[in-house]
């Protein structure tokens, strides 16, 4: 009896490791497949010249021309892409997504609409592009091994901010260099920061700037006034049940370009 035991004992172990094993090959295959996914995209996006040829007509000489001209094929490809988001120096290179009637669709999909367990980082459905809402958050997974906004973990260390302190956010409507103000780390029972879309008057967007800057793991230098946009990176933060690991950046103009 003892050795039927034994061998029973030692088939569930191995079919267990078995099982994790393939687990873990699905998961850094989904990674690997994921990754070049996104590596094709980046492929598309068109490198702006340092003297870019005007159109002939004046109408089109504009911010919204410059970025078609450069992201113009990816728009083609998928509608629901509103920008692309990027930080130079680390993995957040990606195309932005939002569905106004289908809020958290690109939670679980990809750029190409399939399922994805990476998504595609995403505006909420109640910001505006244009007019430019005073706050656009965008989500991105918290992915291990710096994916997606997991790369956002890295602020919590105030030596990565300095080295990394400026997101570019490139829009429809142009491009955007924004300049971080506060890295957060917030419980959604505190703090309901992603409701900050449009303030109310100048003392709503200061009380919001004042709270973001008293949760900051630290001191940036960096504050806004009623009338500046904002963008709030947010992804998931995994010391407490509930808590999010949140970027907040002001534009301070449309030099950047990916």
């Amino acid at each position: 009896m003892k050795n039927v035991l034994k061998v029973m004992a030692a088939a569930i172990l191995t079919a267990a490791f078995a099982f994790l094993g393939v687990q873990l090959w699905l998961y850094f295959t989904s990674e690997q497949q994921t990754a070049e996914q996104f590596n094709d995209l980046t492929i598309l996006i068109q490198p702006q010249p340092s003297e870019p040829e005007m159109p002939e007509s004046m109408e089109l000489a504009s911010p919204e021309w410059a970025v078609f001209d450069q992201y113009g094929t990816l728009f083609e490809q998928n509608a629901d892409m509103i920008g692309w988001i990027f930080i130079d120096g680390t993995t957040i290179n990606y195309p932005v997504m939002q569905t106004l009637d289908r809020p958290n669709f690109y939670l679980k999909q990809g750029f190409d609409k399939t399922s994805s367990d990476y998504g595609v980082p995403y505006a909420t459905e109640a910001c505006s592009i244009v007019p430019q809402s005073d706050n656009i958050t965008i989500y991105g997974h918290h992915m291990k091994g710096g994916a997606m906004f997991g790369a956002l973990d890295s602020y919590k260390r105030e030596d990565f901010y300095r080295e990394h302190p400026v997101i570019g956010f490139d829009t429809h409507a142009g491009f955007g260099k924004h300049e971080i103000l506060a890295v957060i780390k917030v419980n959604l029972a505190d703090f309901l920061y992603h409701e900050f879309i449009n303030a109310a008057d100048e003392v709503a967007f200061a009380e919001y700037v004042n709270r973001c800057k008293e949760l900051s793991f630290y001191e940036t230098g960096v504050t806004a006034a009623s009338g500046d946009k904002l963008i709030t990176l947010s992804t998931c933060e995994y010391t407490r049940q509930g808590n999010q690991l949140v970027v907040v950046a002001k534009k301070i103009g449309g030099e950047l370009s990916g």
